[in-house]
């Protein structure tokens, strides 16, 4: 689909669904590291060092490998369909119409909530440095700041997501800085290979079981292909800008877990023993070694940097919802936009956001009901997409003979890892994504017994 076709308004019935071609190369990585968030592994850093011994630099190489057959699949089939909606558009080509619904009905369970995990994060968070307020007010907020600006437009949004995501970057520099002075000073408090080689033996299998928490660090990096019709330079530079953020969050995520660990004065096998003190051991390697100044630093970024992952996640699921609506499988009113931006669909990601957000922020447990079931859309909707892949390329053929590698090999070791990792979720987080499932195979079944609607040109593949 070309840029004209795209941006300009459309007459009759077409006319409110028109996205406007306004971002570029830069503000599509702007968009995806902000969903991920560059400091990711702060929070999970000790459950991590836990459970693969020590090794918790080495998981995050292997996790990046591992989403890089999520990513080379993202990137195969945006030039197929480079449309918004993502892996909604890309099964509906892959698979067909029912297959594509399922799809991205999954990938809203994700995109839906992820969201609302990031606001109650940055409640979390400002509560901590504000105790005086409470959490569900400061997650309320951020919704509140956060969807006006998705409201403003996608490039307004993008221009301030790149002043948030510099600041992040800025503080990651300090930490890395600060870090690596005490290590020159003090030396470090494990081996220095242990990141890699573990502080406690190696075992392959403790990696292993590692990669499958560390892979959820990554989720958001997918939400650039929502933004395929919104951009500049069409598909390959999204494809681009898939593969760059993901290999860029890796890095990133290797060197700041690698540090922290060598800055880590309790034993991996002592985090093991004692989960309470897990959560905090980013935290307090950094107390220990540089000083609460450090902490605070790290705390404050993280609450803004929260916020504004959500934005991304938020615009992102906007762009889901307005795709499946168009493609008249949600109600019609989610297709229409004004001035480029599908503001119906905006605001009821928020509306569904702010409600989850805030209920988990009146809640003691709110935070581990929102994170059980939020992995598992994603995670399933990652594998149609692979499967989607290998229908279009292998099977369907369309565009001439396969390349066994990139259309069959790696879409295939990619599933498989991704069906490993969900295959290793909580029990309840699979409950819940299979009722969901159930949920979307019964809408499916209501919407065939509906007389076929016409379709519109904007309802076709381009």
């Amino acid at each position: 689909m070309d840029a004209a076709r795209t941006s300009e308004p459309r007459s009759g019935s077409e006319r409110h669904t028109g996205l406007r071609r306004t971002l570029g190369f830069r503000d599509l990585v702007v968009y995806g590291l902000l969903f991920i968030a560059p400091m990711a592994p702060v929070g999970i850093f000790g459950a991590l060092d836990a459970r693969s011994h020590g090794a918790v630099a080495l998981v995050y190489v292997v996790a990046t490998v591992a989403m890089a057959f999520t990513a080379l699949s993202y990137a195969q089939m945006v030039r197929v369909a480079p449309q918004a909606g993502s892996v909604f558009a890309y099964a509906r080509k892959g698979l067909g119409e029912a297959p594509g619904f399922i799809a991205g009905w999954m990938a809203m369970l994700d995109y839906l909530l992820i969201p609302a995990v990031a606001y109650l994060f940055s409640g979390i968070a400002m509560e901590a440095l504000v105790p005086s307020v409470d959490r569900w007010v400061w997650t309320s907020l951020a919704v509140v700041v956060t969807t006006l600006l998705n409201l403003w437009g996608v490039r307004p949004a993008a221009r301030v997501g790149f002043a948030v995501l510099a600041m992040e970057i800025a503080v990651l520099i300090v930490f890395a800085a600060a870090a690596a002075v005490v290590l020159v000073r003090d030396g470090a408090q494990r081996d220095w290979l242990s990141p890699f080689t573990g502080d406690a033996g190696f075992s392959v299998a403790a990696v292993l079981g590692a990669v499958s928490v560390a892979v959820l660090s990554y989720l958001g990096f997918d939400a650039i292909a929502s933004f395929a019709e919104e951009a500049t330079g069409g598909s390959r530079k999204v494809a681009r800008a898939v593969l760059f953020c993901l290999a860029l969050a890796g890095v990133l995520f290797v060197v700041q877990s690698y540090l922290a660990a060598l800055l880590e004065p309790v034993s991996s096998a002592q985090l093991a023993e004692r989960p309470e003190l897990q959560g905090a051991a980013f935290y307090d390697a950094v107390d220990a070694s540089v000083g609460v100044w450090l902490h605070d630093l790290v705390a404050a970024s993280k609450a803004i940097g929260a916020a504004f992952a959500a934005l991304a996640g938020q615009a992102a699921a906007g762009r889901l919802l307005f795709a499946m609506a168009r493609g008249r499988r949600l109600p019609r009113a989610l297709a229409r936009t004004d001035a480029g931006v599908p503001r119906v669909a905006l605001l009821l990601a928020a509306a569904v956001t702010m409600a989850a957000a805030v209920w988990a922020a009146r809640r003691d447990d709110g935070m581990d009901h929102l994170v059980s079931v939020v992995d598992i859309g994603a995670l399933t909707a990652f594998v149609m997409l692979h499967a989607s892949v290998v229908g279009w390329f292998a099977v369907r053929r369309m565009a001439g003979p396969p390349h066994w590698l990139r259309h069959v090999a790696a879409p295939v070791a990619g599933a498989g890892i991704l069906i490993a990792v969900i295959t290793e979720a909580a029990g309840s987080a699979q409950a819940v994504g299979a009722v969901w499932l159930g949920a979307g195979l019964v809408v499916v079944t209501l919407q065939r017994r509906r007389p076929a609607a016409r379709r519109t040109p904007r309802d076709r593949s381009p």
